[in-house]
C-alpha cells in the first residue's frame, strides 16, 4: 500500500517566476497555491520543452489527441501511482496532488503525472589526520557524495529516474554509479572489484523518503516523485579506494560536509537533514 503525503510539503521551487529554459510562470501566491483556494483569474502558462514534445522514447504521448494512459495503476510497465494517493484527473489530464504552478501541460518531464526518481545518499564520517571522527557541538560530521548539476549549476544528491519497469534498488546503483563513479575507466578486474563492493554498500539502505518533490520542473500535470535511501560507509573503508568522477550528467562530483548552511537542488536538503537525523550527526 502506498503512503500518503505526511506533513506540509514545500511547493517552492517549481513557482520560481521562471520555468527551467522556458517561459515566465504565471504567477502564484502562498494562498493561492491549494486547489480549493479561490483563485479565478488563474490562467497558467501552457508549455512542454520541444525535446519531451519530439515523443522519445522517454516520454509519454501526448494526451490531446486519442492516447489514452492508464492513470494511478500499473500501466505495462510504468508506475502511474503515486505516493500521495490517488491524483485527480481533470479534462482528462492529472493533476498536481500539491497545488498550482503556474505551467500546464509537461515542461521538461516526460510523464504526465509522477515522473518517478530514485536519490542515492552516499555518507560517511569526516575524519582528522589521525583517522578520528572530527566532531562538531558534540557530534560526528558526515560528508555525502555530491554532484555539481550541468543544467543549472546547483549541487545535488546524484539520483536519477526511473526506467520502465525498473526496480528502484536498481535505479539507485545505476545512477550512483553512472554520476559520481569512475568505475567505467578502470580496468576489467578493477571494474569487477569496485562493483563488488559497491553492491555491498548498496544492499544495506535506510529509506529516509518516499514522496513528492518540490522540483523547478514541475508543473500543474506533471510532478516529481523520488524514493531517497542512505547508504551510509560507516568504517569509510569501502570508498578509500573509490575514485569520484563526475559522468556525463554532472559538472563536478565530491564529498560535501553536512551542515544547515548547504544550499542544494530542488528538496535534496531536506533529504540531508535527515539523513544527520538519522545518523545523530551534526547539522
Amino acid at each position: 500500500m502506498r503512503k500518503a503525503m505526511s506533513g506540509a510539503l514545500n511547493h517552492v521551487k517549481c513557482r520560481g517566476s521562471s520555468y527551467p529554459g522556458g517561459p515566465k510562470r504565471f504567477a502564484v501566491p502562498d494562498d493561492r497555491v491549494r486547489w480549493n483556494d479561490d483563485f479565478p483569474e488563474y490562467k497558467p502558462i501552457r508549455y512542454t520543452a520541444a525535446p519531451v514534445a519530439a515523443n522519445p522514447v522517454w516520454a509519454d504521448p501526448d494526451i490531446s489527441g486519442d492516447a489514452k494512459l492508464n492513470f494511478n495503476k500499473i500501466d505495462g510497465k510504468i508506475d502511474r501511482r503515486s505516493f500521495s494517493g490517488i491524483y485527480e484527473i481533470v479534462s482528462g489530464m492529472p493533476r498536481n496532488p500539491v497545488g498550482r504552478t503556474g505551467i500546464v501541460e509537461r515542461g521538461l518531464l516526460g510523464k504526465w503525472g509522477p515522473n518517478h526518481a530514485a536519490d542515492p545518499i552516499v555518507t560517511r564520517w569526516k575524519r582528522d589526520c589521525s583517522g578520528a571522527i572530527v566532531q562538531n557541538e558534540g557530534k560526528g560530521v558526515l560528508e555525502f557524495v555530491s554532484i555539481q548539476r550541468k543544467d543549472t549549476g546547483e549541487w545535488a544528491i546524484p539520483g536519477g529516474m526511473v526506467d520502465a519497469g525498473e526496480d528502484v534498488s536498481l535505479t539507485l546503483k545505476r545512477e550512483f554509479s553512472e554520476e559520481a563513479l569512475s568505475a567505467l575507466d578502470l580496468p576489467e578486474d578493477k571494474k569487477r572489484a569496485v562493483e563488488s563492493k559497491l553492491g555491498e554498500l548498496f544492499h544495506h539502505g535506510d529509506k529516509i523518503y518516499e514522496g513528492y518533490v518540490d522540483d523547478p520542473r514541475n508543473t500543474d500535470n506533471a510532478w516529481m516523485e523520488t524514493v531517497a535511501v542512505n547508504f551510509h560507509d560507516e568504517t569509510g573503508e569501502t570508498f578509500g579506494q573509490f575514485s569520484l568522477k563526475a559522468g556525463d550528467d554532472a559538472k563536478d562530483v565530491c564529498w560535501k560536509e553536512i551542515s544547515c548552511e548547504l544550499r542544494l537542488y530542488a528538496s535534496h536538503l531536506d533529504f540531508i537533514q535527515r539523513v544527520a537525523k538519522l545518523r545523530n550527526a551534526h547539522f
